[in-house]
């Protein structure tokens, strides 16, 4: 089974920077971190390579054919080596970014198309995994837009993975109200919450490995990309403004008998239209 995880590397939310030209953030030269749904997807890919490899009782292989392998992308500039290589230094097996000038400004309908491609090009392809969003845009878009893109069937908001085989899964999913079990065939992608497992920590072992493996880059001219639908000509999405509010420390000390001070802080609330 070939699994591949979508990650995105986020600027730290301590320090965030807008282009004001592009209304765009600002990436380069700014501390980021991998986006923590992703971490989550990460360590699922793990625990199903896992679970796909173990001995079955007899002592024969779990699974038929060659070992589970699991495959983290990302798209990003150069620096998004670092996002990868945490994944490789908690055991993921391979690493591929996706970085071209071509695809900057990207909205998540140009980097879910983005994706797929990278997607196509691997191959064989039996179960895409990703965050349930990322913290800097927050739509919960992209890993949908994959699916669609790739036209495979999706199954958001996983919770747990029942029961998986080279042929078919069946996963939980969290609803507003209770959760679903859902049972679907294979190729398949998933978006994950943060409840389906508790993300390990690298070895030491780990971090030599990553720092020493070899990340494979790919540009635009190495995918089949329709060059009018990546980056901002790419993007249906336009952005008119963004920007970091000011933050404001303004506050009151409120003394006298505990009758009175709640008298106060119902009517400041009441002219702050707050209840």
């Amino acid at each position: 089974m070939k699994i591949v995880v979508c990650i995105k590397q986020v600027p730290d939310t301590t320090n965030v920077r807008i282009n004001p030209e592009t209304n765009t953030l600002v990436r380069e030269g700014v501390e980021s971190i991998v986006n923590p749904f992703d971490e989550y997807a990460i360590e699922e890919a793990i625990r199903i390579k896992e679970r796909l490899d173990e001995p079955a009782p007899t002592g024969k292989p779990a699974t038929t054919g060659k070992p589970a392998t699991t495959i983290v992308v990302t798209m990003g500039p150069p620096q998004a080596q670092a996002a990868l290589r945490q994944a490789l230094s908690v055991g993921i097996d391979e690493a591929i970014l996706l970085s071209d000038r071509a695809f900057a400004g990207s909205d998540t309908w140009a980097t879910s198309y983005a994706l797929s491609k990278m997607i196509e090009k691997i191959g064989d392809v039996d179960l895409v995994l990703c965050g349930k969003q990322a913290i800097d845009g927050d739509t919960a878009q992209v890993g949908p837009g994959v699916a669609v893109h790739l036209g495979l069937p999706q199954i958001t908001f996983v919770k747990k993975i029942e029961e998986i085989t080279p042929k078919k899964i069946r996963a939980e999913r969290m609803m507003e109200e209770g959760h679903q079990v859902i049972e679907c065939r294979l190729p398949v992608l998933l978006t994950v919450v943060k409840e389906i497992n508790e993300p390990r920590l690298p070895s030491i072992r780990g971090k030599m490995r990553a720092k020493k493996a070899e990340i494979t880059t790919w540009t635009a001219a190495d995918l089949d990309v329709d060059q009018d639908s990546i980056g901002l000509k790419g993007s249906p999405t336009v952005v008119h403004k963004i920007y970091a509010p000011d933050r404001k420390k303004e506050g009151r000390v409120l003394d006298g008998e505990p009758a009175d001070v709640a008298t106060d802080i119902v009517s400041e609330l009441k002219r702050l239209s707050l209840v």
